[in-house]
């Protein structure tokens, strides 16, 4: 039996990433082309070695993200010069409240804001005419098991990838009659420096080379939602369809504060 083709052209944001470095690494493959955002330039030299000593061609820019009008102009820019294929918007931050409770600072809360939800978006508004003109191609958008149902240590943090995973669904209806396949990538806890850094238990952490190889083969089944590990997901999910007070008990009771 001959194997399915996989992507041949794979843009990843947030490339120099936990998630983001694992993922270059699993499509690192002969003939594959890699582009690459990220805001490290030393990890972003780095990946490109490696991924060229595995054969695959490797285009690197050092963006912020949050400079929404160079970043889409790169984007469409690439798109006039390469066939994307595949599209991981992932580039991602984190805040939480703090270790005494105090809040989120404002300006934090913004920044997450612009590079989590209005730079995801700004990503895909600027691929997304050169897929539809094609009628072809795939976008992974990066949510969290945290949209499922908020936690009181991250409230800014799930309210992004809540925003994320209805994004994602509502392309993923539209654009399917077009030849489009949208995926929403819905981790639990990734051993990364922002997995670390977020407070609370991280229970069924997994590392980021096994992650990467799950959402991998999720994106080539063309699964709508690829959540996981099993047993968290399965617990987050619960917590959306019991009383909101019982689950705000478990929450508590887990250590997650409120």
């Amino acid at each position: 039996m001959t194997k399915a083709a996989g992507p041949r052209t794979v843009l990843i944001t947030g490339a120099t990433g936990g998630i983001g470095s694992a993922l270059v690494k699993v499509y690192a493959e002969p003939g594959n082309t890699l582009i690459l955002q990220g805001r490290n330039t030393v990890r972003l030299a780095k990946l490109e070695i490696l991924c060229e000593a595995q054969g695959a061609r490797v285009l690197t820019r050092k963006l912020d993200v949050r400079d929404h009008d160079a970043f889409s102009t790169w984007l469409r820019e690439i798109c006039q010069q390469e066939k994307i294929d595949l599209l991981i918007v992932n580039a991602g931050v984190n805040t939480n409240i703090g270790p005494e409770g105090k809040g989120e600072r404002w300006e934090d809360v913004q920044a997450l804001l612009e590079v989590n939800v209005l730079a995801a978006m700004a990503t895909v508004n600027a691929v997304l005419p050169s897929l539809r003109a094609r009628g072809a191609g795939q976008i992974a958008l990066m949510s969290s098991l945290a949209a499922y149902y908020g936690l009181p240590v991250t409230p800014s943090y799930c309210a992004s990838k809540a925003a994320m995973k209805a994004y994602g669904e509502a392309l993923r209806g539209w654009l399917a009659p077009e030849g489009i396949q949208v995926n929403v990538v819905m981790p639990g806890y990734v051993d990364s420096k922002m997995c670390r850094e977020m407070p609370g238990p991280k229970p069924f952490l997994w590392p980021a080379d096994k992650a990467a190889r799950f959402i991998k083969r999720g994106l080539a089944r063309n699964q709508s939602r690829i959540s996981f590990p099993f047993p968290l997901n399965f617990g987050t999910w619960w917590l959306t369809v019991l009383p909101s007070a019982i689950s705000g008990r478990i929450l508590k009771l887990l250590n997650y504060g409120g």
